[in-house]
């Protein structure tokens, strides 16, 4: 009775389709979130009449053969990466990104992190740093005395500083960019690492050719869909129920036939 391991099959792909729809909507409020999907793949086919196979000595063949399918698995955890809303904060050092790209993180160990969050502040010592106190690299320090920050579409961060003629340049943010973004490795926080399928970071500045602007005073929100995620989730849940119920209709049968005398 191979029907009860292919619906267990089903069962666990659907229980895994529903931690990633739980996890998305209990992101629906955190800035830059990506959405992510579930992705499955058939398994193997059990070839009882291979197709092709010839069925006569006059050369007919069998059209479509007898192929038993034993389940499926999952294939990725796909990330979309699709832009999310602007919405406004009036915060000096809330920063969006408009398009492609990842402001650049430098870790506590050295290491460089991506993310899209742009909810930046200041340390102790005027460097614009994330919510955790990482710095955003290049490292940009603000002046003490300085009595107003702009940062314009292309990340250059200018500072009005009482005693000189107009704002005054102190430091310009790059963006990040990769050939495969779904290929980064989350690390939490709102952080990603690169790695060996998202490939090596290239750098340039906010509206270079290929690399989205930056808008000062946004944050992006998370790019979850409520009314899809939820739709998605009722779907899962009536898929689990099914390959529980051949389960269930499998056991039935199985016993239908030891009751026979």
């Amino acid at each position: 009775m191979k029907s009860l391991s292919v619906a267990a099959t089903g069962m666990l792909a659907q229980q895994l389709n529903v931690e990633v729809i739980s996890n998305n909507l209990a992101n629906m409020n955190t800035t830059g979130f990506k959405a992510q999907r579930a992705e499955f793949q058939d398994l193997l086919y059990q070839n009882i009449e291979r197709v092709g196979a010839a069925s006569s000595d006059a050369g007919t063949v069998i059209p479509s053969g007898i192929q038993l399918g034993v389940g499926v698995k999952a294939n990725s955890v796909y990330r979309i990466t699709g832009q999310g809303n602007l919405v406004a904060t009036d915060n000096t050092y809330d920063v969006a990104i408009q398009g492609r790209g990842y402001f650049q993180i430098e870790m506590p160990d050295g290491t460089n992190a991506y993310t899209r969050a742009g909810a930046f502040a200041l340390s102790p010592t005027g460097q614009l740093v994330t919510g955790d106190g990482y710095t955003v690299n290049p490292g940009i320090t603000i002046p003490q005395e300085a009595t107003d920050v702009s940062i314009n579409a292309q990340g250059e961060v200018q500072a009005s500083i009482p005693g000189q003629v107009g704002p005054q340049v102190v430091g310009q943010l790059v963006l990040a960019t990769f050939f495969n973004e779904g290929g980064l490795e989350a690390v939490g926080d709102n952080l990603f690492l690169e790695s060996a399928a998202s490939g090596t970071a290239n750098l340039s500045v906010p509206g270079a050719t290929g690399y989205g602007t930056v808008l000062q005073g946004f944050l992006e929100t998370s790019n979850v869909n409520a009314v899809a995620e939820i739709t998605a989730l009722i779907t899962a849940q009536r898929a689990y129920e099914m390959n529980a119920k051949v389960i269930t209709t499998s056991d039935e049968m199985l016993s239908a036939s030891t009751n026979l005398k």
